[in-house]
């Protein structure tokens, strides 16, 4: 029997419902538990930063957009992977004026198993949240 508890958590932003939808089906069928979040202000109000595993937000998203979402992230948690989403390419040349480093970054639409990959990847390649006993 596989526990849910110790599966990765996956914080899901997008204020698209189909997008969310979507991508909370993709990522459960990978056995990856899933938050999702209609907006970057939701994610924030739930407290769950600091015990997500990895997040995956939109870029263009009203009120709070992906790069205010990617600064306020990073200054809490800044070793956790970061995927963002867009579907405006040209969105993208802005992220180096923000000071990201350690993101992926997908254009709508995008293959779900290369979502899957990437988050796996992420995964692997991120610091611990706890060290082992």
């Amino acid at each position: 029997m596989t526990d849910k508890l110790k599966s990765p958590a996956i914080a899901v932003v997008d204020d698209d419902q189909r997008i969310l939808e979507a991508l909370e089906i993709l990522l459960e069928s990978a056995d990856y538990a899933v938050l999702s979040f209609a907006s970057a202000k939701g994610l924030l109000e739930s407290g769950c930063i600091a015990t997500v595993d990895c997040l995956i937000s939109d870029i263009d998203m009203p009120v709070m957009d992906g790069f205010q979402l990617l600064r306020l992230v990073r200054a809490e948690r800044p070793e956790l992977p970061i995927i963002l989403v867009t579907g405006f390419p040209d969105i993208a040349d802005r992220l180096p004026l923000v000071g990201a480093r350690h993101y992926i970054l997908f254009n709508k639409p995008f293959d779900g198993q290369e979502l899957l990959t990437a988050v796996s990847n992420a995964l692997q390649n991120s610091l611990p949240r706890t060290s082992e006993s």
